[in-house]
């Protein structure tokens, strides 16, 4: 193992995988040893099997306590669980579900991360940018076109919001 290898990392195959730190957290770049992050979208029903009927008392019950619980710039109240954020209308509806996806499965189509601004633009004729984000009608979706991988799902009656957004 090289000398500048923080304290943990391996090579080893012989551990367990669930013993392994996960190199994910430490690096946007996707690594090869690194588990890939993927998000499959039911647009408008579900992400990752929660749907958006989801309040946040299911939330902590499914999931267990947040690592945090804020309140955005855009008034919403985020449920911070590391790699995936909730955010939610006081009323407790579920708004948006943002995390990082090296791939984004959308039904049976599996899109790369690195290609879904293209696919976007291919699949969906009314997307539209705001505030850098491309937003897909179609699919529910938005994202930054950047390294980071940030995607969020949003719950229908979001996009009429993001189109009211000065461009």
């Amino acid at each position: 193992m090289p000398a500048n290898w923080p304290a943990g990392w391996s090579c080893s195959t012989r551990r367990p995988a669930r013993a392994r730190p996960s190199l994910r957290r430490h690096s946007t770049l996707p690594l090869a040893t690194a588990q890939t992050a993927a998000m499959h979208l039911d647009p408008f029903v579900a992400v990752d099997g929660l749907p958006f009927t989801t309040t946040p008392q299911q939330l902590r019950e499914r999931l267990g306590p947040p690592h945090s619980e804020s309140r955005s710039t855009i008034e919403l109240n985020e449920l911070d669980y590391g790699d995936v954020v909730y955010r939610f209308q006081d009323g407790g509806r579920l708004e948006e579900v943002t995390q990082r996806a090296d791939v984004v499965h959308l039904g049976s189509v599996a899109v790369p991360f690195f290609a879904l601004e293209g696919f976007i633009a291919e699949h969906d004729p009314d997307h539209f940018e705001r505030a850098g984000f491309i937003v897909s009608p179609k699919y529910g979706l938005a994202f930054v076109p950047n390294p980071s991988r940030w995607v969020t799902a949003l719950a229908a009656h979001c996009i009429g919001t993001w189109r009211d957004m000065a461009a």
